[in-house]
């Protein structure tokens, strides 16, 4: 049985975020006078279906459209409750989704034991059916929704929800408030610091910021979580440039974060990096 549904919290005009429990997710509801648009709809079907009479007890309108702002199952197994409605996503969330669809596997020792287990591996996988490369616009009438995809980073298919007449971002895995960002087999850590310097270059001072995971914070988190996700792609630099073996820079390295959370960054760092910036191993 899934739990009571996120409370959700007005952070700015119109706009309510809600912490869910399951994997500690954040989804957010943005409404305008033509209707609701849901960001990342949680990590099982069920989870989203509870949490859907909390979003219609606002009385703010019907939902007219979702955005899955990377393609991890933890942000877009709930999709099958919004069939029927458009659903946002970069061209290669979309892509990735379509390969999870057709291999997905038990998602067997998930947070929460068992059931919670058999609970995310029951979801159906709905595809988004709105997709982009670069930028898209959600027009709710007196309000728009911008869609912008700043390059890779936590995968290759993150979006930003940039609401201007808020001055709210939304920002997926790109940053975490509740721990470490999460360097997974599809990050792309060379690359992540710029997607964030496009990030960071659509605050103000007093931005909102809506993390993956994690309670609502604001542009200083930001520039200080990029900081250290600067470092880690700096220092998978300096290793190769050195000929230090991928094998060994774990413990070569000063890292921001705990090496065993770093092992795919520094794996797919090395893999990323033209051959001009490495140097041969050291003996």
């Amino acid at each position: 049985m899934p739990d009571s549904p996120a409370v959700l919290t007005e952070i700015a005009d119109r706009t309510w975020v809600a912490r869910n429990e399951l994997i500690d997710v954040n989804l957010t509801v943005i409404g305008g006078e033509r209707g609701l648009v849901v960001v990342d709809t949680l990590a099982s079907t069920a989870a989203m279906a509870t949490m859907l009479d909390s979003i219609r007890a606002l009385g703010a309108g019907q939902v007219v459209g979702v955005v899955n702002t990377h393609a991890h199952f933890d942000h877009v197994l709930g999709n099958a409750v919004f069939e029927g409605t458009p659903i946002h996503a970069h061209e290669a969330t979309a892509a990735a989704l379509a390969t999870f669809r057709d291999t997905r596997t038990a998602f067997v020792g998930s947070e929460g034991g068992r059931e919670r287990a058999a609970e995310i591996d029951a979801s159906p996988v709905l595809l988004p059916d709105r997709t982009f490369s670069s930028a898209q616009v959600i027009d709710l009438g007196d309000r728009q929704v911008e869609l912008l995809h700043p390059g890779r980073g936590h995968t290759d298919g993150d979006v930003i929800v940039r609401l201007p007449d808020a001055d709210v971002v939304v920002l997926g895995d790109l940053v975490e408030e509740s721990g470490p960002p999460a360097y997974g087999p599809d990050c792309w850590p060379m690359e992540w610091p710029t997607a964030l310097d496009l990030a960071i270059s659509l605050m103000t001072d007093d931005t909102v910021v809506v993390p993956g995971h994690g309670g609502v914070s604001d542009s200083d988190f930001v520039h200080e979580q990029r900081g250290q996700i600067g470092v880690v792609a700096e220092t998978i630099r300096d290793l190769a440039g050195r000929g230090i073996p991928v094998g060994q820079a774990l413990a070569e390295g000063e890292w921001p974060w705990p090496e065993h959370l770093l092992d795919q960054a520094v794996r797919r760092g090395y893999a990323h990096l033209p051959r001009t910036a490495k140097r041969l191993p050291l003996i």
